[in-house]
């Protein structure tokens, strides 16, 4: 059962190629899951990211589970990751493919041997359908709206790149508050399918700082669609230009703002480790 580990800025993913595993079809199973994930009795990752896959409109296609078995629509950093471990294994042979994902397709490009990796995310919608938001009236785009969570009222936006957020702009920010906020956050009932969640503070016009709660994973150090979103959102407010450096806790990843809030994301991808699985790991259910 062999095993591909990568992580982008510190968001680590496994990456399982269906071809080494004919046993798990279509997909790996909740409890397989989450003890590959677990950082004691498994590998231990952020996630997994499971291709590739067919596709019917790209060249390959991928599927992305987080640590507790749920399935995320799309990843920014796991699609660098992804298309770095397709580089790696030569199956690819031109620097510009595609990748389809539940939350939509995206162009990759590779730069520097893959050192560096850019992925034409899609556009970042804010309308409050298709995040979604429970709706209190007609459809909207959530901007600036208020939240009460446990003794704190905040004021926050949400947004979709295939996948929802919820940022909260705020003058500072810590590790401490997306803890502490983050996992109530997440599941409010305002987001019926739960949302990533990042607490952002605008440095200057060209530079956002976030930590980030994701949807199923918990507290990370970074994430390319967090990014993607939090970047949006301050532009939709008014508060940075195009182009965007977003800080977080793992490393750097550069945003470009297009028309229509279109997104491409640029950041790195560096190989872990790889190996073989043994059949025991499965004997410990987490």
């Amino acid at each position: 059962m062999r095993f591909h580990k990568y992580h982008a800025l510190g968001n680590d993913y496994i990456v399982l190629d269906p071809r080494d595993f004919p046993a798990w079809k279509p997909a790996p199973t909740i409890e397989q899951i989450r003890v590959v994930c677990h950082r004691n009795f498994g590998v231990g990752s952020d996630g997994i990211l499971w291709g590739p896959l067919p596709s019917e409109k790209s060249q390959f296609g991928l599927r992305i589970f987080n640590p507790d078995g749920s399935e995320a629509e799309k990843s920014g950093n796991g699609l660098r990751i992804f298309s770095r471990f397709l580089y790696d294994q030569k199956l690819v042979t031109t620097p510009n493919f595609t990748v389809e994902t539940p939350g939509g397709h995206v162009a990759v490009a590779l730069k520097d041997n893959a050192q560096l990796i850019s992925i034409a995310m899609g556009s970042v919608s804010f309308d409050s359908a298709k995040i979604p938001v429970n709706l209190t009236g007609a459809p909207r785009e959530v901007i600036n709206e208020k939240i009460t969570i446990l003794d704190r009222e905040f004021t926050y936006c949400a947004a979709t790149i295939g996948n929802p957020h919820c940022v909260l702009p705020l003058a500072d920010i810590s590790s401490e508050l997306a803890h502490k906020y983050g996992p109530h956050l997440e599941t409010h009932a305002n987001f019926p399918r739960k949302t990533n969640v990042q607490f952002l503070k605008v440095l200057d016009r060209a530079n956002i700082q976030i930590e980030i709660w994701e949807r199923g994973a918990g507290y990370t150090l970074a994430s390319g669609s967090s990014s993607s979103a939090s970047a949006a959102v301050a532009h939709r407010l008014g508060l940075v230009d195009r182009s965007v450096t977003v800080h977080m806790p793992g490393g750097k990843i550069g945003i470009e703002i297009g028309d229509n809030f279109s997104i491409m994301m640029t950041g790195t991808v560096n190989k872990v480790a790889e190996g073989h699985m043994h059949p025991e790991l499965f004997a410990v259910k987490v």
